[in-house]
């Protein structure tokens, strides 16, 4: 219980601080903000505050914000603006700049990122426990017959190297492994092969590193920094390989999870450790801004190539043409979402 309560404060967080962004960014360029929220209605509480609308709501899940003049083109209502003076459509979110407009959408996506950067640098700032995993067997070989299995957390080392010269020192004899499986300890004896053919191992054993060491303030930055670039670039990759599945087989992969699916994965993080949840957290940001930042309709990317569309054409797209598209946007990603969420109850 108290796992999934955490789970769902730093979702509402990562949320929130994805409105807080376009927040930020619009009051950047003196935008008037018409109302910051926490949660989704229906209202609970509000109160009006430096001419912004600041509310509590019901839904007690992220939030939103409303800026001045963002929505009122979709909605019709441009007519009611075109006697506004000069100095009143400044700050509005409808009459700013290409580029402005841009930078406002994609600050969610900044935050996101940097959000994932700065939980990942706290990881390596604290560091985590090393393990050393088996991810798998070849077939046939001493590990297999042994009882090796997927899983395994091999005690007593802590790298790959570490085994692997522990094991060829010991080829033709019996070594016992101590491992941990399901929480049980668990000896297992095999013999290393004394002699190995190409892509043959001693034992046959897939080994994985786990852990990262602690890293000095500047040092776990740097490192947080590099791998949130390297996280965020696969994550492109396989949100596109997962777009390309829906559109051209009608196929979600398995391996997309929902909200359901990511408390399943919390809780299974929760019980290695704290320092994994913030690592698991440092992923989602990741994930969320990597989702917004995709040129599908009612996303923050689908509205940025919106605008990139408008600057190449001139002009920016019709009225009716731009609810359609993210009207029709915005109804695919709730029956992709409830897709998914079904899928991970039945799991479960």
């Amino acid at each position: 219980m108290l796992i999934g309560i955490i789970v769902f404060l730093a979702l509402s967080f990562l949320i929130l601080a994805h409105e807080a962004g376009h927040f930020f960014a619009a009051r950047l360029f003196k935008l008037k903000i018409d109302e910051f929220g926490f949660g989704f209605p229906p209202r609970l509480w509000a109160k009006k505050k430096s001419d912004v609308e600041w509310s509590v709501n019901w839904l007690p899940f992220g939030g939103f914000v409303k800026i001045a003049g963002e929505n009122d083109r979709i909605l019709g209502e441009t007519e009611k603006l075109e006697g506004l003076s000069e100095e009143e459509r400044r700050h509005l979110f409808l009459f700013q700049k290409p580029w402005k407009r841009a930078l406002i959408i994609l600050a969610g996506v900044i935050i996101n990122f940097v959000a994932g950067w700065l939980l990942l640098s706290t990881v390596f700032m604290i560091g985590t426990p090393q393990f050393l995993l088996v991810s798998g067997t070849q077939s046939g070989s001493p590990a297999a017959m042994a009882g090796f299995k997927s899983g395994d957390l091999i005690e007593d080392f802590k790298t790959s190297g570490e085994f692997i010269a522990f094991v060829n020192a010991h080829r033709g004899q019996e070594v016992t492994v101590s491992i941990l499986r399901d929480s049980k300890q668990l000896n297992i004896s095999a013999v290393p092969r004394r002699e190995t053919k190409a892509d043959e191992g001693a034992l046959g054993v897939f080994l994985a590193e786990s852990g990262v060491p602690r890293l000095g303030f500047f040092p776990a930055l740097w490192r947080g920094l590099v791998e949130a670039g390297k996280i965020f670039r696969t994550m492109v990759v396989s949100f596109g390989t997962i777009f390309k599945s829906i559109f051209l087989h009608g196929s979600i992969p398995e391996g997309v999870s929902g909200p359901i699916g990511i408390f399943t994965v919390a809780q299974e993080a929760g019980k290695i450790g704290l320092i994994h949840l913030v690592q698991l957290f440092a992923f989602i940001s990741l994930n969320l801004a990597v989702l917004n930042l995709m040129p599908f309709p009612a996303l923050d990317g689908g509205r940025f190539a919106l605008i990139l569309v408008e600057k190449l054409r001139g002009k920016a797209i019709s009225v009716t043409a731009e609810a359609w598209i993210n009207g029709a946007g915005f109804l695919l990603l709730l029956a992709l979402m409830a897709v998914i969420t079904v899928r991970d109850i039945i799991r479960l």
